[in-house]
């Protein structure tokens, strides 16, 4: 009788300690799992997003958060009538994106969009403005008049500091711990039906 008492707690306990230890686990690999990976942010530029400047700056330099890539980098200053100012390619130095400017940029507003291929290989866009309260860039000779170029795609919504993407990010951070819970989940399955098999 008493080893029938015995056994029969043994076997009622042996379920509610299974889920305890699961339910653990999972919170476990909850609190342990990294964050999605994200994508690089502008974290500063010059001149920055809303400045006013005496005089049109030589160049526009954007900082991100990490090294972008040199393929797909692009970068258009428009004034006030949608001519681009840009000149020749962006250069990529470290996290430094530096777009040259035409000399002669007059006076007035001027809306700066950026396009670049993040360090995970996703591109990431954006736009601010800053003002020019008189004309001229720089120094030396004025040289031919910019093209006016159509601008860049506007994003869903874009900021002047932060960068803008589609992708959340990588999955694996939250498939990685789910497979293992279902692992822990089966292998639980299996030791009740064995000792089940062996009781009866």
């Amino acid at each position: 009788m008493t080893i029938s008492v015995r056994s029969y707690l043994s076997r009622s306990a042996f379920a509610p300690v299974a889920a305890v230890f699961l339910l653990a686990l999972c919170a476990v690999l909850l609190v342990s799992a990294p964050p999605a990976a994200a994508h690089d942010e502008l974290t500063g530029s010059t001149p920055g997003s809303g400045s006013v400047l005496d005089a049109a700056p030589e160049s526009v330099e954007l900082t991100f958060s990490s090294v972008p890539a040199a393929i797909g980098s692009e970068v258009r200053v428009l004034d006030e009538e949608g001519t681009d100012w840009a000149q020749g390619p962006v250069r990529i130095l470290d996290n430094t994106a530096t777009q040259q400017l035409r000399t002669g940029a007059p006076a007035g507003s001027y809306t700066v969009q950026w396009r670049v291929v993040s360090s995970d290989a996703h591109p990431i866009e954006g736009t601010f403005g800053f003002t020019v309260a008189g004309g001229g860039t720089g120094t030396g000779t004025a040289t031919a008049a910019p093209s006016t170029a159509a601008p860049l795609p506007p994003a869903a919504s874009q900021s002047p500091v932060l960068n803008q993407s589609d992708d959340a990010g990588s999955p694996w951070p939250v498939i990685v711990p789910a497979a293992v819970v279902i692992l822990a989940v089966a292998v639980l399955i299996a030791l009740i039906v064995r000792r089940r098999l062996r009781e009866d």
